[in-house]
């Protein structure tokens, strides 16, 4: 039996430097624009047997921007940053550039008093496998890019540094097929249709 989850990243809601950890801010106007943009591409994920998103601001309101009406799951919430949450990298750098710096080296730290990288992946790891588990069955979930590349390392096993090379654009999709300890990225071709610069 194997499971179709796509993975939709929410829209952005500032710039790539301005992102804060564990960034509860919702949509602004551009991140809103880039739905209205891209809706008639994603929306026929919205056929998809479950629909979910991450408790996420950003992500609950692009899930409902793109018509998928989905359910709220606290798994996919984004790693917890303790005294980070709400700061830049920059601006954790700025406070504390050694604890920045164990924390980037060791996937276990927990300097900031919040989660470890290998627990937020597990976490997420664990919604993924206990999805409801019907030959054929296709999830969307909405979430954070964060949430997505601790899906990936997850799904692939591979080392937890691996989360730090990959990037996951805002309002892009990722798939996973398998099961429950027995997933496969799956990359789809898409259409030869010109795309705006």
């Amino acid at each position: 039996m194997a499971l179709r989850v796509t993975f939709v990243a929410a829209a952005g809601s500032s710039s790539v430097l301005g992102e804060r950890f564990d960034d509860d801010r919702p949509l602004d106007q551009a991140g809103w624009s880039e739905v209205q943009r891209v809706a008639h591409e994603l929306l026929p994920l919205a056929a998809a047997d479950l629909r979910y998103c991450s408790p996420a601001p950003r992500a609950r309101a692009t899930g409902d921007g793109l018509g998928y009406a989905p359910l709220v799951q606290l798994a996919l919430r984004d790693c917890d940053m303790g005294r980070w949450r709400g700061l830049t990298l920059g601006e954790a750098m700025a406070r504390e550039p050694q604890t920045v710096d164990a924390w980037l080296a060791d996937p276990r730290a927990t300097v900031h008093g919040g989660e470890s990288m290998v627990e937020f992946i597990t976490r997420v790891g664990g919604w993924l496998d206990t999805r409801p588990v019907e030959d054929g069955c296709r999830i969307v979930a909405v979430a954070e890019p964060s949430v997505i590349r601790a899906a990936l390392v997850y799904a692939l096993k591979a080392p937890p540094a691996t989360y730090w090379n990959l990037d996951v654009r805002p309002l892009s999709t990722t798939t996973v097929t398998g099961r429950a300890g027995r997933w496969s990225l799956r990359l789809d071709s898409v259409s030869a249709q010109p795309t705006r610069a």
